[in-house]
């Protein structure tokens, strides 16, 4: 099945078949997704790792439709009803929903109102009735009359065939398959408020009473409602004409509903789709359309956390960090350039004129002794008020104070790793720490907190929560290994999102750190316990080792490449080192010389662009951003422009932060003066922009953004 999958996968994607088949390969070898997009180029057709994940999920698919019909073959063939026209249309279901459709009428079943019709030998009159030859079946209906088995009547016969008629209607695939295209193209969403829950289900107001056509509901609000029908607040139903459901039933099998036995048929079609076909398809089309709208709102998610994960770090500065609280007082550590904690303490802001004088004089103290020039700042609660008082601490000219998005902080300071990582430390002083740590490298910080917990979700705890966590992976290890880690300063938790490196070897790779002193070549990385050769192989390029014994270890080449870096240098009589130094030398080299049966044109590009600027990291330059001289909802007017920073985008607009502990909310309305589809193609999670304030519900604390006319 194999060569089939690949078939059916490059029509899918139209991506060429051996390409599709080297990605199956790599895979199937233990080849993570990063190092497939990035080092085996000329064996995918230069593919990126949206194709190679696309790939890998689609073969996931297929792998379960074979054994599903592996299944389904064993439990026919068990029960001695599997016959050649059956395996060859079970063998050739290319979906599970047309395999599971066709196993239907098959599939061992509770006892339902047409089985017990069965068992009352009624099953022929059924078939002499669907065969309609014109004769009246009240007449024939008399064969079947039998009291012993409580075929008293006439009726009760026509009845139970009825029952037989409308499973067998409902259980045709072609019926259903047709069906499952008017509920999908044509069903509306009716959803409705349940009696008594008006004022307890306020949030659900716009859905007490709202119709849309189930291919035109976005996302968000079909997990609103499905979230309101979970509440008990919402009813909510998928509906279509039952005019064009009997149609479909009918045409199908060419029934003349103008003769007696036609009317019969007619009947149990009726009764068959509001009993058995309506609510079968309606599940499924709901479920189709959460999985829809599940998939949007993981893409949206992923999005996000990709912006947030690669945001610009300020680098190896020191920082003096900020937990604020207005009770217990504002948590305060000093971090040196590589993030190590030389100073904790506790001011306290806003208990007494002589506890904020004291802040102040502990404050400049600190920075004169640690030469801090940057301050990070939480942005959760007392967070404006203590930028505010720093602004009136009288601090040197160059000192910069910055908001730092504290979202998850209070979660990973409570987690092993942070107890792990800082045991000397509470609760408090960790949250501190990560707070600093965040602006020094978000990414090497955020990758120890769960990414649902980092608040850019949208109806997170709503999606299928396998495929979100499989994504959200996914996405963090795709942003890891594409800046690459420092091996000699990364946590174990960094290390483990690198391509073939687990949680035990990267422990592992701590401990022989902290045993025998940094790593001074990519290679010393074969002596820790557990990382093998296919784990150096997977892993090696996307680790970087600063001023090591080999110039190219501080690279993204990778050490499978050192040779022919080596034969460019020799061919132009100069070493490696100056190679990556000379621009005018790399210029004078003829790549396609150095192509083999190994290495093509794609390597060889990116082993240039990486000496050009060895180790670089992709993420774009700090910047300095302040909020405007605003602190609580209460202090925006309408029409004041401030600046903001994206805090999440949704399908139908941008939250921004505008500095007053509520986001507020650009629609997508009003991103700018032309037609808008999709948010993200204007913003991003964790973007600097100007906003304009359109409206304030102090009361509903709800805050109207604009960024049209600016």
């Amino acid at each position: 099945m194999q060569n089939s999958h690949f078939e059916k996968i490059s029509l899918e994607t139209k991506l060429r078949r051996k390409y599709i088949a080297a990605v199956a390969s790599l895979l199937a070898e233990g080849a993570t997704v990063p190092f497939i997009a990035r080092y085996r180029k000329e064996a995918t057709g230069s593919m990126d790792e949206v194709s190679v994940i696309t790939i890998r999920d689609r073969l996931e698919q297929l792998k379960k439709l074979d054994e599903r019909r592996e299944s389904i073959l064993r439990s026919l063939d068990e029960r001695e009803l599997l016959t050649n026209d059956l395996k060859e249309k079970i063998i050739n279901a290319d979906t599970v929903v047309s395999l599971e459709d066709i196993y239907l009428p098959f599939r061992p079943k509770r006892r339902t109102r047409a089985t017990k019709a069965r068992e009352k030998g009624l099953e022929p009159l059924a078939q002499r009735i669907l065969l309609q030859k014109g004769d009246d079946p009240a007449l024939y209906a008399l064969e079947y009359m039998d009291s012993e088995k409580g075929v008293e009547t006439v009726e009760d016969a026509l009845a139970g065939a009825r029952d037989i008629i409308a499973e067998v209607l409902s259980h045709d695939a072609d019926i259903r398959k047709s069906m499952r295209r008017l509920y999908w193209n044509t069903g509306n969403y009716k959803c409705r408020v349940n009696a008594g829950m008006e004022e307890e289900g306020a949030k659900f107001r716009d859905y007490f009473e709202w119709d849309e056509p189930v291919q035109r509901t976005p996302s968000h609000r079909v997990l609103a409602m499905r979230r309101g029908e979970e509440k008990k607040v919402l009813s909510l139903r998928i509906t279509v004409s039952p005019d064009k459901a009997l149609d479909i039933i009918l045409s199908g099998k060419c029934m003349n509903t103008d003769t007696p036995e036609g009317r019969i048929i007619a009947e149990a079609a009726l009764d068959g789709f509001h009993r058995l076909l309506a609510p079968s398809m309606e599940t499924e089309i709901r479920l189709k359309s959460k999985e829809t709208a599940d998939d949007e709102a993981i893409r949206v998610f992923s999005s996000n956390l990709r912006e947030l994960l690669l945001a610009p770090p300020l680098g190896s500065k020191d920082v003096l960090a900020i937990d604020p609280g207005f009770r217990t007082g504002c948590k305060l550590v000093c971090l040196d350039s590589q993030g190590t904690v030389q100073h904790n303490t506790v001011i306290f802001l806003f208990m007494s004129e002589a506890k904020r004088i004291e802040a102040e004089k502990t404050v400049n103290g600190l920075i004169k002794k640690f030469g801090s020039k940057y301050i990070a700042v939480g942005n959760g609660t007392a967070g404006r008020e203590t930028e505010k008082f720093l602004g009136e601490a009288g601090l040197m000219e160059d000192v910069k104070v910055i908001s730092v998005n504290e979202s998850g902080a209070s979660i990973y300071s409570a987690s092993k790793i942070a107890r792990e990582e800082f045991p000397d430390f509470d609760i408090t002083v960790r949250g501190a720490i990560s707070i600093g740590r965040r602006l020094q490298d978000p990414l090497a910080e955020l990758v120890k907190i769960d990414p649902k917990s980092i608040g850019v979700g949208q109806y997170q705890h709503d999606v299928d929560s396998k495929k979100l966590h499989k994504a959200l992976d996914d996405t963090v290890r795709s942003c890891v290994n594409r800046v690459g880690v420092d091996v000699n300063t990364a946590s174990a938790r960094l290390l483990s999102y690198v391509s073939g490196l687990s949680t035990k070897v990267s422990g592992n790779t701590i401990r022989w750190r902290e045993k025998n002193g940094a790593f001074s070549s990519r290679q010393q990385l074969l002596q820790v316990k557990g990382l093998g050769a296919v784990s150096f192989e997977q892993s090696a390029g996307f680790l970087r080792i600063r001023n090591g014994q080999n110039p190219l270890d501080g690279s993204g080449v990778h050490p499978e490449s050192y040779p022919v870096v080596e034969r460019m240098a020799r061919s132009k009589g100069s070493t490696v080192t100056e190679l990556m130094k000379s621009e005018e030398i790399r210029k004078s080299i003829h790549l396609k010389e150095f192509v083999n049966g190994k290495i093509g044109l794609p390597t060889l590009r990116d082993i240039m662009e990486e000496m050009e600027k060895p180790g670089r990291d992709p993420r774009k330059s700090f910047q300095v951003f302040s909020f405007a001289n605003v602190h609580d909802i209460k202090d925006l007017e309408e029409g004041m422009v401030l600046p903001g920073i994206v805090t999440n985008v949704t399908n139908f607009g941008a939250f921004v932060d505008v500095g007053v502990h509520q986001d507020g909310l650009v629609h997508i309305s009003q991103m700018a003066d032309r037609y808008i589809k999709n948010p993200a193609d204007v913003v991003s999670a964790g973007e600097k922009l100007s906003v304009k304030v359109l409206d304030v519900d102090i009361k509903r604390k709800r805050i109207s953004l604009s960024m049209i006319g600016i």
